[in-house]
């Protein structure tokens, strides 16, 4: 922990520097894209993208899962969705998932994860259960399938089938590597992830 408080202070003190651009980021948001991915720690959007503060509103769950939508039934998910698309009217909305991710991976092989009963139940929200080999460890085809079965879901948000439906919005399905640093996006055309 002591690099990132010392990281944190030196921040504090280049951060004088660039004090107008931290003035503008005080007066309000308007990020270009919702970018929706797993709490892994190894998947960082902005390291990914080359985002600057304010360019990404940013969505991170266990398996970079979108739970179905249930009016009266509001989720932090969902909330962050709508936020993004009515109220920030970001025009993309990026569902990126990564190689090795252990959600997808446990998904997969059907682990046992009684002792993690909060993540067991979370990883429910995921269905259908992703199709990939068991004996992959980077987890490819299950992960950019369960991609596509998030992106399906994206669908049923009112929110964003509205701009969907008037052009407002646009989905992209995205596939990270972390061990080549490689990020692969879905071409609905061909139904193939290709190279960015």
């Amino acid at each position: 922990m002591q690099p990132l408080i010392d990281h944190a202070r030196s921040f504090r003190k280049q951060s004088a520097a660039r004090s107008e651009e931290f003035a503008r980021l005080a007066q309000g948001q308007s990020p270009q894209a919702l970018f929706i991915t797993c709490s892994d720690s190894r998947v960082v959007p902005a390291l990914i993208t080359g985002a600057r503060p304010g360019e990404l509103f940013e969505l991170r769950t266990a398996g970079n899962i979108v739970p179905p939508y249930a009016s009266g039934h509001p989720t932090g998910e969902a909330a962050t969705i709508e936020y993004a698309v009515e109220v920030l009217g970001v025009a993309d909305v990026v569902v990126c998932g990564h190689s090795h991710c252990g959600a997808v991976g446990a998904l997969v092989r059907g682990d046992d994860l009684t002792s993690v009963p909060a993540v067991r139940d979370w990883l429910t929200q995921a269905a259908p259960r992703p199709d990939g080999t068991q004996d992959d460890p980077a987890v490819a085809q299950a992960v950019q399938n369960h991609v596509l079965a998030q992106i399906l879901r994206m669908r049923s948000y009112p929110a964003v089938a509205r701009r969907l439906e008037d052009g407002r919005l646009r989905l992209h399905a995205w596939y990270y590597e972390v061990h080549t640093g490689t990020v692969l996006a879905h071409d609905p055309d061909a139904d193939t992830f290709t190279a960015l």
